[in-house]
């Protein structure tokens, strides 16, 4: 089976929550060997999030595949020393520490390149390593509030976060990009470069789209549901059977085409009211009350069969609960089997990785807190008697 593009490549990671665990799991997707730093007796805190995967949080199960897990003290002197020789060799470094505790402990990124010349130093923040907020708490509901990503989705009378760690999530998306283009960087010169991203920054750039829509238009898209502000017919009506299906009409030809085929009234389509995408944003409720009543007439496959002829884009609205046996995953074998310290469980295998669609690599087990922490000592040129002084003294 042909090697994972990052096989070679040590990632050293002091880590907890979404952020961070997110950037290094696609690392070790890729073949990466990522030590995880956690403290001794309680590691991760997302270990704890929930039980419900037969004992295993499903947080940590979702990014922490394929990790060593090295439990270590990094408040004592000897935690400190193993952490640097582990740097020596290390490519990348992540780190996901408040800004001032990653000062203090002289893990922010100037400080480690400064003193490990060829590692990527990458460190995750809330609100930058700069600015009034620097030092903010900074979970990803309280960024999503202060980005205005919460004041733009949900329903008209009702805000709503969104519904997975969308922050966490796009800096961890960052974080490993840019951790891959100063790979590339340091093979052709052999500089290494830092990498820092904030969760703010990041929902700002995801933000980028509606935020200039307010900027020059003067007006903050509204809440909307499942509906569009700038686009119509868009979102989903009931049909028959009280399965909604959510239609999306992009252009002109094929509101026409829904007209004549959906509708069955292509005098619809010169309406006043509704020829253009303009004139049906701005009579939006009686375009929705038009085609409500047509669904409402059609069972689910009916609709269905309608707006495929008619090649307008179309979907069910399905509940999660019907997302693991959905045929697109099942039939592309999306899913493969993963150990995890309270047995074994079905992951989602990662979209994009490279290689042939028929070789699978193993793609490691989720590690038990510390699991590791003898191996990679041992690697380091730490006898077994070495290691049990410190695991008696609470280092490890």
């Amino acid at each position: 089976m042909t090697a994972r593009p990052l096989a070679g490549v040590t990632v050293v990671t002091v880590e907890q929550a979404v952020a961070a665990p997110f950037a290094t799991r696609q690392l070790a997707d890729l073949g990466a060997r990522v030590v995880k730093i956690e403290r001794p007796g309680s590691g991760d805190f997302a270990r704890a999030y929930d039980r419900t995967v037969g004992g295993t949080s499903s947080v940590f199960l979702w990014l922490n595949r394929g990790k060593e897990s090295l439990t270590l003290d990094l408040k004592t002197a000897e935690g400190q020393d193993i952490l640097e020789r582990l740097l020596a060799e290390a490519d990348v470094f992540v780190q996901n520490l408040a800004p001032a505790a990653a000062q203090r402990a002289g893990l922010d990124t100037a400080a480690v390149q400064a003193r490990h010349r060829d590692v990527i130093a990458c460190g995750l923040s809330g609100y930058g390593t700069g600015g009034p907020m620097r030092d903010a708490k900074a979970y990803d509901l309280l960024v999503q509030g202060e980005t205005g990503m919460i004041s733009i989705n949900g329903a008209p009378d009702q805000m709503a976060k969104v519904g997975i760690s969308i922050a966490d999530i796009s800096a961890g998306m960052y974080a490993y990009s840019g951790i891959l283009a100063a790979l590339v960087h340091r093979d052709r010169t052999g500089e290494a470069l830092p990498v820092d991203v904030a969760l703010f920054d990041s929902l700002s750039e995801w933000l980028a789209y509606p935020l200039y829509y307010a900027m020059y238009g003067g007006t903050t898209p509204p809440r909307m549901g499942t509906t569009h502000p700038t686009i119509a017919p868009y979102g989903a009506f009931p049909t028959a059977d009280g399965t909604p299906v959510l239609v999306a009409v992009q252009n002109d030809r094929e509101w026409r085409r829904l007209c004549d085929i959906v509708l069955g009234d292509p005098a619809v389509a010169d309406d006043p009211r509704f020829a253009s995408n303009h004139d049906r944003i701005g009579n939006r409720s009686e375009l929705d009350a038009l085609i409500g009543a047509r669904f409402a007439a059609l069972p689910t496959a009916d609709a269905q069969a309608l707006l495929d002829k008619a090649g307008i884009a179309q979907s069910r609205l399905n509940d999660l609960a019907d997302l693991p046996t959905h045929p697109q995953l099942v039939e592309r074998n999306r899913w493969i089997d993963t150990d995890t310290p309270t047995g074994p469980a079905r992951t989602l295998f990662p979209p994009g990785l490279p290689g042939r669609t028929d070789e699978r690599p193993d793609l490691g087990t989720v590690p038990a807190l510390g699991e590791h922490t003898d191996t990679v000592l041992a690697r380091l040129g730490r006898t077994p008697d070495e290691i049990a002084a410190l695991r008696d003294r609470g280092i490890v």
